[in-house]
């Protein structure tokens, strides 16, 4: 039987935690940490305190231990992501990098802030400097192309904040999470290869991305492994949108010997890529073969729907929340999350003839 009287159902706070239980906020703050430098007399008086009371410790109060802020800091590319908002294109890479990354820190009583950066600023070391200060992050998780930056890795290491990074380069610093972008690549085209298809064309992405220049090695690789038509002219140049996706479609289907399939390194160069062969009066598949990489819900949705890749955004994201949140060794081998290639009604057998 305790001493503590119960407080009527409202707001506790751990103030009256500290004084009921007669010890300092910061001892308080201990106990809800499980930190160190508690004695066994204070940790129960502050446990049945928090029992007695039906306290539910907050950040800020879980934050008064020092060592820890039990917040994540997750920064994306300010200025693509903002241009998909505003054209309402339905992708949800971010909704499925929110997914990964807010459930995990849940578990683990943590909170992830999501954060706008522009990767091309003059002012991003006075930028992401301000926002360490105020938030005083645990961790940060780095997307595409920001996991590729290597002024933002230094200045992160420089404020002893480590990091996990999706989709970029070895080598770098912090833990590396990635899809298997070159084997991916190469899958959509063993898939078309496996339909009769020798002539298949690739759409990459923009080049600054580290993952557009590992899907191109996997085209190039498995177009050699399998004999297909090695015709430079097949590989063309985009920007993962639409408008870059209907002008490589276009001129890719203006040579003297079109491709029977398009491999399009996003969902929305693929998606122009069934815009274009509707313009020519091309049957989807059986005129022409399409494949998207994301497997956004537009590829789904699409007339046909896209056979794509199913990038793992949600379980990358996880799995940087869960090793920044565990302090895992960031010089690890790189965490290779598995993709699935989502087979649909835009491929099919290579047209006769």
């Amino acid at each position: 039987m305790n001493d503590f009287a119960v407080k009527p159902p409202g707001k506790i706070t751990i103030r009256e935690v500290a004084a009921a239980a007669g010890v300092s906020l910061q001892t308080v703050s201990r106990v809800i940490n499980k930190g160190p430098n508690v004695s066994d007399k204070a940790r129960r008086r502050v446990e049945e305190a928090v029992a007695a009371l039906g306290y539910s410790p907050s950040i800020a109060a879980r934050r008064m231990g020092g060592s820890k802020s039990y917040l994540l800091l997750a920064l994306n590319d300010r200025d693509r992501t903002i241009e998909t908002w505003q054209l309402r294109e339905g992708t949800d890479w971010v909704d499925q990098m929110l997914l990964g990354g807010m459930l995990t820190c849940a578990e683990h009583g943590y909170r992830l802030i999501f954060e706008l950066v522009d990767t091309h600023s003059d002012n991003i070391e006075r930028e992401l400097a301000g926002a360490l200060a105020a938030l005083r992050p645990d961790g940060v998780i780095l997307t595409p192309p920001h996991s590729d930056n290597a002024t933002i890795v230094r200045l992160l290491d420089k404020h002893g904040v480590p990091c996990a990074r999706i989709g970029g380069w070895e080598g770098l610093g912090g833990s590396l999470i990635r899809m298997d972008d070159l084997e991916a690549a190469a899958r959509t085209v063993e898939h078309l290869a496996g339909h009769g298809h020798r002539r298949v064309a690739f759409i990459a992405g923009d080049p600054e991305y580290r993952l557009s220049e590992e899907r191109v090695a996997g085209y190039r690789a498995a177009v050699e492994r399998l004999g297909l038509d090695r015709d430079p002219e097949l590989l063309e140049q985009g920007d993962f949108g639409f408008e870059s996706g209907a002008a490589a479609t276009r001129r890719l289907l203006a040579l003297d010997r079109p491709p029977t399939a398009i491999v399009a390194s996003s969902d929305q160069m693929a998606l122009a890529v069934l815009a274009v062969a509707r313009e020519r009066d091309l049957m989807v598949p059986d005129a022409l073969s399409v494949v998207g990489f994301d497997d956004t819900p537009i590829a789904r949705t699409s007339v046909p729907p896209l056979t794509a890749v199913s990038q793992p955004v949600s379980a990358m994201t996880a799995c940087a929340a869960r090793l920044l949140i565990e302090g895992s060794d960031s010089a690890a081998l790189p965490h290779i999350i598995n993709f699935e290639l989502a087979v649909r009604a835009s491929t099919g057998p290579a047209p006769r003839g």
